[in-house]
């Protein structure tokens, strides 16, 4: 007889995932490979899935809710396990993007995250370590689904406009950067500002931070630096922050403008050259 890994569904979100994949598929009658023809991947891949070597992806989820009827257990189940591959420093900043009503951030030098294509993920990610490549690709815009919920946090970014010159990944990806950007022109709730070299002197020069609102608890500022996250509530620290950033964002173009900047960026700068 073939030997089953035995799960303990309380070890992770991943271990617990494939728990509940394959009981899910158990009680549906199914083997490993049928439930794979059914959702169009192998059998391989449901029990690499099913025995926590595997990271399931949404569409992945999606597909086999359907094809079992768990009512989307598991499209529920992989933002949580998504969540917990993060490197443990930046879980709690994950937790904050999901509970905030308002993100605020403003960046020195390239696209956070939040806003990051697959493309420029994977060139940000695999600049020094190309281990798992795929999966860390894949958890950094798991974290984007904050978008989608019923009531998706207001959201302002203030881009220097080093990260629009920035080449990441090359020309076409960086093409396709910018030209996510300018999908959210008519999206109330997504607001990207571009600081121009022309500013000069700004109230960012001390690096990039975000700061996190929420309703009825404090403000949460975050800045980085290699390997470490800095959350704080301190009320000084937080004053002075929201500070610098309205001066950012008076000091940054205004939307419309910004988006222009945007276009011509990629249009001149990355547009396809004639031979």
């Amino acid at each position: 007889m073939a030997h089953i890994n035995a799960l303990d569904p309380g070890a992770s979100p991943l271990d617990y995932y494939g728990y509940e994949l394959r009981r899910c598929r158990e009680a549906a009658g199914l083997t490993q490979r049928q439930l794979g023809d059914i959702v169009n991947y192998t059998g391989s891949l449901v029990g690499q899935v099913e025995t926590a070597r595997k990271l399931p992806t949404q569409e992945f989820s999606e597909r086999v809710d359907a094809a079992l009827g768990t009512g989307g257990l598991l499209s529920r189940l992989v933002t949580l396990v998504m969540r917990s591959q993060l490197p443990a420093w930046f879980q709690q900043v994950a937790e904050l993007e999901v509970r905030a009503v308002e993100i605020c951030s403003f960046q020195t030098h390239m696209i956070l995250g939040l806003l990051q294509t697959p493309a420029y993920a994977r060139a940000v990610l695999g600049a020094v370590d190309r281990s798992d490549l795929d999966d860390r690709t894949a958890v950094r815009l798991a974290r984007q689904r904050i978008f989608d919920k019923e009531e998706p946090p207001v959201f302002w970014a203030v881009l220097s406009e080093a990260a629009l010159h920035l080449e990441i990944g090359g020309p076409e990806t960086m093409r396709g950067q910018l030209a996510r950007l300018l999908t959210f022109e008519d999206n109330p709730r997504i607001n990207i500002q571009v600081l121009p070299f022309s500013a000069g002197s700004h109230a960012g020069l001390t690096g990039s931070f975000d700061l996190y609102r929420f309703v009825g608890d404090p403000t949460i500022l975050y800045t980085e630096s290699y390997g470490s996250g800095c959350p704080t509530a301190h009320p000084d620290t937080v004053r002075d922050c929201s500070l610098r950033y309205d001066h950012l964002r008076a000091a940054a173009l205004s939307l419309k403008d910004s988006a222009d900047l945007i276009r011509r960026a990629m249009e001149d700068r990355y547009g396809e050259q004639l031979a």
